[in-house]
């Protein structure tokens, strides 16, 4: 038994060497930062966990003063439809100088959804793989520049049933073809 102890280590570690670089490893570039990206991650979706709220309660949340409802989409996904009131930084432009202008206080309450919590607008919102949805990407992101404060939409809902209100110009065209 303990000759197969040290054999399996060895397995196990020439199996790890050969695998290829460590996790992280990137030569030459300072800048980017695996290994740091995942621990982000993995803090940021534990508390994430704890931060992902119902409809009703998001509403709630969105009418208090100095909570930010946050868009992550692109600006013209933004223009056709988006929650009432939400502010638009989409994901590749996040930067800490474009945060800070856009939200100083790093203790700001902030309110996060994506095209993956509603049905009905395929064109504004249309579906990603679930593994590819933008929360998955925003809350970690938010998380990195040091915003603890963040919850998340929870439900699917469809944008003809939501109790949020929608504004932009796949809604306001709804709206022209209801009243004719």
């Amino acid at each position: 038994m303990t000759r197969r102890v040290p054999v399996l280590l060895l397995s196990l570690w020439l199996s790890l060497s050969l695998a290829g670089p460590p996790l992280g490893a990137d030569p030459g570039n300072p800048a980017i930062d695996a290994v740091g990206h995942v621990a982000d991650l993995e803090q940021a979706f534990r508390h994430r966990a704890e931060r992902r709220i119902s409809e009703e309660e998001f509403l709630r949340m969105s009418r208090e003063p100095g909570t930010v409802v946050l868009d992550a989409r692109s600006r013209e996904r933004f223009a056709l439809l988006h929650v009432e009131g939400a502010v638009n930084l989409p994901l590749p432009d996040f930067d800490a100088g474009a945060l800070a202008r856009l939200i100083p206080d790093r203790d700001t309450r902030i309110l996060i959804y994506c095209n993956n919590n509603f049905a009905g607008a395929p064109v504004a919102m249309p579906l990603k793989a679930a593994p590819a949805s933008l929360n998955l990407s925003t809350y970690p992101a938010l998380w990195s520049y040091g915003y603890r404060n963040v919850y998340e939409l929870a439900p699917f809902v469809d944008i003809g049933q939501t109790l949020l209100p929608l504004a932009g110009l796949e809604r306001d065209a709804a709206n022209l073809q209801v009243q004719r």
